[in-house]
């Protein structure tokens, strides 16, 4: 299982999770035209070809696009941000599409987020650990309405002491149902039993199994200084990036996002 997701999906289509069992091979064409459009001061390279159960928070001079007929997957280190909210404007809707769907999480640190944009405008974020909410902004949906009333609690390990402020449910799994709902998979194993459990039939009477990240597959790029794409080049980091990052979350994420959340931790 993933233990760090860092997704932006753009979404034209009425039924995502039917595209995605098409099984469709990604558009490599399209997918390095809008990885050069969401960096166009960097240079962009090919890489090699992945499934996202093999794209685990990716480094800021990485990236992995799925580009799917009426569907776009962006695994981008911008995507992960304390705040939803704060991620470049140009990730919000590059490609015009109906919605944009955010989701993040890191188990290590408890974190989860998710946000949701309607051609552009804000409808929904969400951020926070297992103590604190850092973002809650826009109308809750109705699905969210059991991750409130505790029904998904967090499950602590053996000898782990809950604090007894902690939130009515794990942040990450409250991200992984809001992937359930906008896009129709859960990264989480023990979902992924539990949908098939109740598999459905499709229309030739045949039972349906349920996708998980391993069978979506994703181009990958490595990103590069202009003028500088060799084996020893990196991007320069993103402005505002902590002198000295921590393990896990605290490294993962950039800008701003970082010290507030280092506070917060």
């Amino acid at each position: 299982m993933l233990s760090k997701v860092s997704s932006v999906w753009y979404v034209d289509t009425p039924d995502p999770l039917a595209v995605l069992r098409a099984d469709p091979d990604p558009d490599p064409a399209a997918a390095y035209a809008l990885a050069r459009q969401l960096h166009p001061d960097l240079e962009v390279e090919p890489t090699v070809a992945r499934t996202l159960g093999d794209v685990e928070g990716p480094e800021s001079d990485e990236l992995y696009i799925g580009c799917f007929p009426g569907l776009t997957l962006l695994c981008s280190s911008y995507a992960a941000r304390v705040q939803p909210t704060a991620i470049p404007d140009l990730l919000v809707r590059p490609l015009a599409e109906e919605h944009t769907y955010l989701v993040a999480f890191d188990l290590e640190y408890g974190w989860g987020s998710f946000a949701h944009w309607e051609r552009g405008e804000l409808r929904r974020a969400f951020s926070s650990t297992r103590l604190n909410i850092l973002q809650d902004q826009g109308l809750p949906h109705p699905w969210e309405r059991p991750h409130w009333a505790g029904e998904h609690p967090i499950l602590w390990r053996v000898g782990e002491l809950a604090d007894p402020l902690v939130l009515p449910f794990d942040p990450p799994g409250f991200a992984d149902t809001a992937n359930r709902e906008w896009v129709g998979f859960q990264y989480f194993p023990e979902a992924v039993a539990a949908a098939s459990d109740t598999a459905e039939l499709d229309g030739f009477g045949e039972e349906t199994r349920p996708i998980t990240p391993k069978d979506i597959r994703v181009c990958g790029f490595r990103l590069y200084p202009s003028g500088h794409a060799d084996e020893d080049s990196a991007p320069p980091p993103p402005p505002n990036r902590v002198a000295h990052e921590r393990k896990g979350l605290l490294s993962w994420l950039r800008g701003h996002d970082t010290t507030a959340l280092s506070a917060e931790l």
